[in-house]
């Protein structure tokens, strides 16, 4: 059985010049080894939530256990030098006068002169900096400056790993590659994590389990396809699939709309709301009678993205595969892939 290594329960923080809590009410466990996605819109608790669990912010109610050990409550704040965590920022937070071997050592205060070299060596090698040991921040890449930071947190061998969005100042291609790598030198370490980010494509790259946050509430915690494929709330299916929504009435085992009648296999207590469908689920068929016309076509590389609009003047988008061209103007009948549609309140 896996080692729990963070434990929250009901954690608050309201912040005296707001009318909501920053956090509301957050319970979550996250087990030894796993990395924890904590998505959502700006402003929405991620980054408190963080704070808190570093100690670099105080919770007003609840309680927050690392490793088992209670590490703030209503009697207790531990400091967050006491914490046994490692923290990645955004900005890197490098010391621009120590060269990398002296930023990796910087956290190894109670370690030997040859057990420092040792750990230096170890993370270097990690993160895959072999050779750049006497450069300065400087000298390195943006890519390069992010894998300092991250072998300076790793250094201690800390149980819990926090990342503040550590990609957002680098450029797409070095995004892509660093999500990939951070993921397989936190899985070589065997250090559990949480990593905040706002990109719905880099927590479910990423993380094993993904917390999707609203309004400092906890919307939904799962895995990564768990969370795409059935969402909680029209909220995260909007913000994780960036699906599109359509009002919809139950005319018996189907659910009526003013692009078609959809047959749904799951039961529902209302016969009216707004069924959910993503873009990469429609079929799209041209047809001189159809209702729905193709508004747009933008080219993605690997898809093809289109602008569809209803006769009511509703858009929708729909992602379709390269090798299936619609011209704008087309008259298309919509179909849905599979049996995969959810309805949510009005």
């Amino acid at each position: 059985m896996q080692q729990v290594i963070l434990h929250l329960q009901n954690v608050t923080k309201q912040f005296a010049e707001t009318t909501f809590p920053a956090v509301d009410n957050v319970s979550l466990t996250l087990q030894q080894g796993d990395i924890l996605g904590l998505l959502g819109p700006s402003g929405c608790g991620k980054t408190t939530l963080l704070r808190m669990i570093a100690g670099f912010e105080r919770s007003q109610a609840g309680e927050i256990k690392i490793g088992g050990q209670v590490v703030c409550d209503r009697s207790t704040c531990i400091p967050a030098e006491q914490r046994d965590i490692g923290v990645v920022f955004q900005d890197y937070a490098l010391f621009p006068h120590l060269n990398v071997a002296g930023n990796v050592a910087f956290g190894l205060k109670n370690f030997s002169k040859q057990q420092i070299q040792k750990r230096i060596a170890e993370v270097i090698t990690l993160v895959r900096l072999e050779g750049l040991e006497k450069r300065y921040p400087y000298e390195l890449s943006g890519g390069q400056q992010q894998r300092v930071a991250l072998a300076r947190a790793l250094a201690p061998q800390p149980q819990l790993m926090l990342l503040d969005e550590p990609l957002s100042n680098l450029d797409i291609q070095v995004r892509l590659r660093l999500r990939e790598e951070i993921r397989d030198i936190l899985k070589a370490a065997g250090t559990s994590a949480i990593f905040v980010t706002h990109d719905q494509e880099e927590a479910l790259a990423i993380s094993d389990i993904v917390g999707v946050m609203r309004q400092g509430y906890l919307e939904q915690i799962g895995t990564p396809e768990k969370v795409y494929t059935h969402p909680a709330s029209r909220f995260v299916a909007e913000f994780v699939t960036q699906a599109n929504f359509l009002p919809a009435r139950r005319q018996g085992n189907l659910w009526e709309t003013e692009i078609g009648s959809f047959e749904l296999t799951a039961n529902h207590a209302d016969d009216s709301g707004e069924i959910m469908i993503r873009q990469e689920d429609f079929i799209l068929k041209p047809s001189i009678d159809a209702p729905v016309i193709v508004r747009t076509r933008r080219f993605l590389g690997r898809e093809y993205q289109y602008c569809l609009q209803t006769p009511s003047g509703k858009e929708l988008h729909a992602r379709t595969l390269k090798d299936m061209v619609l011209p704008i103007g087309t008259r298309v009948q919509i179909c849905i892939a599979g049996n995969d549609i959810q309805v949510f309140p009005q």
